[in-house]
């Protein structure tokens, strides 16, 4: 009798023992020869060489359909413990699976396109109104390849300019001020990666979170770094921001030109970046319109009336003068 343990940590556990244990006693079962304890991501099991290698095998082939998919069902268990090969989900525009297995992948070609940019090219700016996705497959595109192996790390930032709202009312120390503004990344990361796991990640700072004034003075290498609404950046801080890719990294640049919150007085970054690095090898561009809309159908709708608006307000302004 030997004593092996057997750790997981490419998974949730939870996901993995599933609720109230239901896949471990499922397990339990399958390897009746063999007595097993499971806490956190450590699984100890108690039996003869042979049963308790085979056992970690079983487990770790448990594990990456797991890390793959998102979620692990008895017939997945019952296949693999079994030596059959389980149904694959994987589909070729799945990007990547998100909780409870949720298959993540562009909704539209403009979003396939976006998906298609990201892979040929290490910079790669999404542009266009809101609701369009272009935050969210942007992460998604990080998060697949964090899984993947491909970096190190996700770096996530947006420029912390309030729009019509002062941060400094808030309560707390500047992350509790800070926080609430970058909800809309930890919403979409919260899609994708189990609870646990997504803790870990960010104590541990695979997955950093930060407003853009924190990336002065670094490199980020071997990560996928974006920058959500873009356009509220200054030419100085935009042109700090691309200057921080540093070696196996990827950056993906997110924004909307019609929503710039800066002062009347402040140029966009994003709106000059455009300009300068028009045609530069290796930066990919994708604009989305309104009929990428992918929110609520109500949403392309005020975008349309708001894009009306301004353009008969432009018009009456060149009339009068």
């Amino acid at each position: 009798m030997i004593e092996r343990i057997v750790i997981i940590d490419n998974v949730d556990p939870v996901s993995f023992y599933g609720i109230n244990n239901c896949n471990m006693q499922l397990i339990r079962n399958l390897f009746p020869k063999l007595r097993m304890a499971a806490r956190g991501q450590v699984i100890k099991v108690i039996g003869d060489q042979e049963e308790t290698a085979k056992f970690e095998t079983k487990i770790k082939e448990l594990e990456d359909y797991c890390s793959r998919y998102n979620k692990l069902t008895e017939d997945v268990i019952l296949d693999i413990v079994k030596g059959n090969a389980p149904k694959e989900l994987r589909r070729d525009d799945v990007i990547i699976y998100g909780i409870n297995g949720k298959p993540i992948c562009g909704r539209n070609a403009n979003q396939e396109l976006l998906v298609e940019a990201f892979t040929k090219n290490d910079l790669t700016f999404a542009l266009g109104p809101a609701g369009t996705g272009k935050t969210y497959i942007a992460i998604a595109l990080a998060v697949r390849a964090l899984k993947n192996r491909e970096v190190r790390k996700i770096i996530l930032s947006r420029p912390a300019v309030e729009a019509g709202e002062k941060l400094g009312f808030l309560p707390g120390d500047m992350k509790d001020k800070i926080d609430p503004y970058l909800q809309p990344l930890y919403d979409a990361l919260e899609d994708m990666i189990p609870a646990v796991k997504l803790k870990e990640y960010l104590e541990n700072n695979v997955i950093q979170i930060a407003p853009l004034a924190f990336m002065r003075g670094r490199t980020l290498n071997d990560a996928v770094i974006v920058l959500d609404e873009a356009q509220n950046t200054t030419t100085h801080q935009i042109k700090m921001f691309l200057t921080r890719l540093g070696m196996n990294a990827k950056m993906i640049i997110t924004g909307d030109v019609t929503q710039i919150d800066l002062p009347r007085s402040v140029s966009s970054g994003l709106v000059q970046a455009l300009r300068v690095l028009k045609g530069v090898p290796g930066i990919g561009m994708v604009e989305f319109g309104k009929k990428d809309i992918v929110r609520h159908q109500l949403v392309q709708r005020i975008v349309e009336a708001y894009q009306h608006w301004d353009d008969e307000n432009k018009l009456n302004k060149e009339n009068q003068s």
